[in-house]
């Protein structure tokens, strides 16, 4: 006993050691670190079917006004049918519209980071309401042609400039939430299109049923019509303010919004930890860059996605050039169908051109809705960036398919054999690039601000509000160059001045 105790073997035992690792295998970049913690969006669950219908409707709530406006296109023509300002008031109104909200936009995604969403929603909910209950006032009176088209164009610009700020507030909730309330999102922006367009075509129908194709109203009609939209409209509005409301009260949205929702540093509390941080950091300290800087940088990280998402709607406006339709009777869906003397009109004699014009809406915001609501399955989707840039460049071949319809391009009916002589065919390929547009659009917006199927954000959670919004910025700038090209166009198939006739 004693000598094994008196031995040094039984004194001292060597410590077990770990399994060595070589220095050289440790990598401190820290974006790699991001990568292998591997980021991913919020699970699922979180996102229940409470979260993704109110994104639904706040979807609903960003295009609605401006749907309800363009809808009503017939109510502003029987105003201004006495006056030389008929023939160019909605391409002036699309492009006032367009260019504002693109102005605006800009202002909106570079001040995000220094807001706090849900203030910002609640503020320009308010405002469209109060627009859109304007709008609903000018169909108990009747003012000078001249204070009616600056008024029209005022209210549109300034539900632009709303528009934009609860567009990117939105859009930036949405994204920490994931792709799939993103998807509803825009989802809800195509809905409120089939419901408008679906009103339309009934409201089409009574207005023409049993009377000839020369029909002209006498804008009762068009007059009861806008009132019920506008009405309609502005409690919707205020619907969607209550579900933001009741959406910002859950501890779940408490919880994935929080960095947005964090109270703002002044300018004053800024400078106290820029002097705090010189205490502890060099001088050439960047980690924080500045919010031009750092939309600039994610928007280069996924140029692919923005390039892709835009071209989507500048083909969509470039084909309703070739759609039928009535040039005052006009839809946004996500697009704008531009004011033209000339479009596709029905083969059959039978079918009065004004009632063609409003099915042909319903049926591409119906294929667009589909194209959305499909990005809701698995199975359907593409993240990546290559192949839907691909898919979005790929909906060119439309054009020259649309270029065999019926067009008609003078203000006379030509009679011609078109090599595509069929209405149902005809709905048949608008319906195919609906959806087209809807599915491109909504797996760009989706795959934009996602953690786990965009590696190009590498793992940065601060980066996904920035490239939701950045995203969205570049789906309105395809919009506004689409709406001034409209002019150009529209000279082409009318061979007349487009700012005049």
């Amino acid at each position: 006993m004693s000598s094994s105790l008196g031995s040094p073997e039984a004194l001292y035992h060597a410590i077990p050691q770990l399994e060595e690792v070589n220095a050289s295998q440790i990598n401190l970049d820290s974006d790699t670190l991001e990568l292998n913690l591997a980021p991913t969006d919020p699970p699922a669950f979180l996102i229940d079917s409470s979260i993704r219908w109110i994104h639904f409707v706040l979807g609903c709530a960003v295009l609605l006004s401006w749907n309800v406006v363009i809808t009503a296109m017939p109510f502003f023509a029987s105003r201004l049918a006495h006056s030389s300002l008929r023939s160019t008031f909605a391409s002036y109104l699309t492009t006032t519209f367009t260019l504002a909200n693109l102005i605006v936009l800009a202002h909106a995604t570079a001040t995000s980071k220094h807001t706090i969403p849900s203030r910002r929603t609640r503020s320009a909910i308010a405002w469209l309401t109060l627009l859109n209950f304007l709008l609903t006032l000018t169909t108990f009176f009747t003012p000078s042609p001249g204070i009616f088209f600056a008024f029209i164009l005022f209210n549109g610009a300034a539900q632009a400039t709303a528009g934009a700020y609860l567009q990117t507030s939105v859009i930036a909730v949405a994204s920490l939430f994931g792709p799939p309330a993103v998807q509803s999102l825009m989802s809800g922006q195509a809905a409120v299109a089939v419901a408008v367009s679906g009103v339309q075509v009934i409201s089409a129908y009574a207005s023409v049923h049993g009377k000839p194709r020369t029909f002209a109203s006498d804008g009762s009609a068009e007059e009861r019509s806008a009132y019920w939209f506008f009405s309609l409209s502005t409690l919707f509005l205020l619907f969607s303010l209550v579900a933001h409301t009741w959406m910002i009260r859950m501890p779940v949205y408490q919880h994935v919004a929080v960095s947005l929702e964090t109270e703002r540093k002044t300018a004053g509390d800024v400078g106290h930890e820029e002097e705090r941080r010189g205490l502890v950091s060099s001088p050439n300290d960047t980690s924080l860059p500045s919010d031009r800087q750092n939309a600039i940088r994610v928007a280069r990280l996924n140029i692919s996605y923005e390039v892709a998402v835009a071209y989507v709607f500048v083909v969509t406006l470039v084909h309703r050039f070739t759609l039928p339709g009535n040039p005052f009777l006009i839809v946004l869906s996500q697009a704008v169908f531009p004011p033209i003397t000339t479009s596709v009109q029905p083969t059959n004699l039978a079918t009065h051109p004004l009632l063609f014009s409003a099915v042909h809406f319903l049926v591409f915001n119906i294929g667009d809705f589909l194209g959305r609501y499909v990005c809701s399955f698995p199975a359907f989707l593409v993240w990546s960036a290559k192949r839907l840039l691909t898919l979005s460049a790929a909906r060119t071949l439309f054009i020259p398919i649309f270029l065999m319809c019926n067009i008609q391009r003078g203000p006379t009916a030509v009679d011609y054999n078109p090599i595509i002589n069929s209405d149902l065919l005809f709905m048949l390929i608008l319906f195919f690039f609906g959806c087209s547009n809807g599915y491109v659009s909504s797996l760009c917006m989706m795959s934009a601000p996602s953690l786990e199927h965009n590696p190009r954000l590498k793992g940065r959670p601060e980066d996904v509000d920035v490239a939701a919004t950045v995203a969205s910025f570049c789906l309105v700038g395809g919009l506004t160059a689409g709406s001034v090209a409209s002019f150009a166009v529209k000279a082409v198939f009318c061979s007349c001045n487009p700012f005049m006739d």
